[in-house]
């Protein structure tokens, strides 16, 4: 009975410390060798002269049961030891095959690698500011009252859209004398020159053309003229004009109210076309000296890069930050970027160096830590690569482990490596 709760208390133990048994009857079988071992030698052996003492059992056909529970102990190890071994082949798993539709979906894309110049970076803060030379500000050229608005802020408007109608006395009074000046050129033509002298007929012209310069530089359009010198009626000299855009693009700011007197030159709308923006980089001179116009440059905005090229760099230090402004210019299709905006600028600078530029999400992070890449070795098979990332400038990379030529996966590298890892992970699994 003693020796009846010795093994069960045992295989408790075994339970508790996770051990793989394949039934109390192996615990059986292992203890009755070693109670049978302990009795021919009087005295307790460690592991390895266990192992010796049943081997020597077998070998007289001595103790059978103890030497199978041996060999099937060993077994499992064995087997533990495949699992391992299988794990370490599906960590390794080398390559990913990808149907043509598994690629549309998972938004994968190749490209070929060749051989390119990268300037060395140059990171700097960055504001987006508006473009100047797409942005147009709508100002009245005299003293007028605000009647009726058309379009508010954010509005998109296009070029010769009526954005305000005025009311102005100055205005009036020129309306006023282009109709009294259209009577009299129309008279004198009535009459003839036969009748109408050279020079009253020339005064007539002359007054007319003035008056129709007069109303256009206050800011009526060809068209409004027009419909005003229809009616010949002087009661409709009320100086109403409207404002129109000079450009396509967004309203930016509208700071007025209805019913406001608006002095000449106020600022009554900004126009820009955001489809173009500046972003203004702040570099030391140093950092300055080094870069020339037309270089290439990235602009992050979140998780995202925006390509663009240097178009300006001012000539003198701010006063404050001591610093030059240079500005690049990035396209803006997506409405990502909107003028006050805070991003980081890397430009690439005039030291440059030769070798395979790739782009920055086609390079991952492998298991051990070292950067790689997937190169597409057949249609839609894809396997690792490891290299060595040289020089990072915004969202390229120059890299040295693949040759010119070669085909590699610049999009989706994300779901390429998820497939390899999970093929690795079934694998073990297996």
């Amino acid at each position: 009975m003693k020796h009846s709760s010795s093994i069960v208390l045992k295989y408790a133990a075994c339970l508790l410390l996770g051990l793989s048994l394949s039934s109390p009857v192996s615990v059986f079988a292992e203890e009755q060798g070693h109670d049978h071992e302990t009795k021919s030698q009087g005295s307790e052996s460690t592991p390895h002269e266990h192992d010796e003492k049943a081997q020597d059992h077998d070998e007289d056909g001595h103790d059978e049961a103890g030497h199978n529970n041996e060999a099937g102990h060993n077994n499992e190890e064995g087997h533990g030891g495949h699992a391992e071994e299988g794990h370490g082949h599906g960590e390794a798993a080398a390559d990913a095959e990808l149907s043509v539709e598994q690629q549309r979906m998972a938004g994968i894309e190749t490209m070929v690698v060749k051989r390119q110049i990268l300037g060395k970076a140059i990171t700097a803060p960055g504001e987006v500011v508006l473009n100047a030379y797409h942005t147009t500000k709508v100002t009245p050229r005299i003293p007028a009252q605000v009647i009726k608005r058309h379009v508010v802020l954010g509005d998109h408007v296009n070029k010769g859209q009526v954005l305000v109608t005025l009311s102005s006395v100055e205005m009036a009074e020129a309306q006023g004398d282009l109709l009294g000046a259209a009577v009299e050129l129309r008279r004198v033509k009535k009459l003839g020159r036969k009748v109408v002298s050279e020079k009253r007929y020339i005064t007539a012209e002359i007054a007319y053309q003035q008056a129709y310069a007069k109303v256009r530089a206050y800011g009526m359009t060809p068209a409004h003229i027009d419909a005003l010198l229809k009616t010949g009626d002087a009661r409709k000299a009320t100086g109403r004009f409207a404002l129109l855009a000079a450009q396509k693009g967004t309203v930016i700011s509208d700071n007025f109210i209805v019913g406001e007197i608006i002095e000449p030159g106020r600022v009554l709308f900004e126009i820009s076309d955001e489809s173009t923006l500046w972003v203004e980089a702040r570099l030391t001179p140093e950092d300055a000296a080094n870069i020339a116009l037309g270089a290439d440059a990235h602009v992050q905005v979140g998780e995202r890069w925006i390509s663009g090229k240097v178009t300006q760099a001012r000539h003198t230090l701010d006063e404050t930050t001591r610093t030059l402004a240079v500005h690049v210019e990035v396209a803006n299709p997506d409405d990502l970027l909107h003028p006050g905006q805070f991003v980081s600028v890397v430009i690439e600078g005039k030291q440059q160096q030769k070798g395979i530029v790739v782009p920055l999400g086609s390079v991952m992070r492998s298991a051990d830590g070292d950067w790689q890449l997937f190169v597409e070795v057949a249609p839609g098979r894809f396997e690792p690569r490891e290299v060595e990332v040289l020089q990072t400038v915004g969202n390229r990379l120059l890299i040295e482990g693949i040759d010119e030529g070669t085909t590699i996966v610049s999009k989706g590298a994300f779901f390429v490596q998820s497939e390899i890892a999970k093929s690795g992970f079934e694998v073990h699994n297996h």
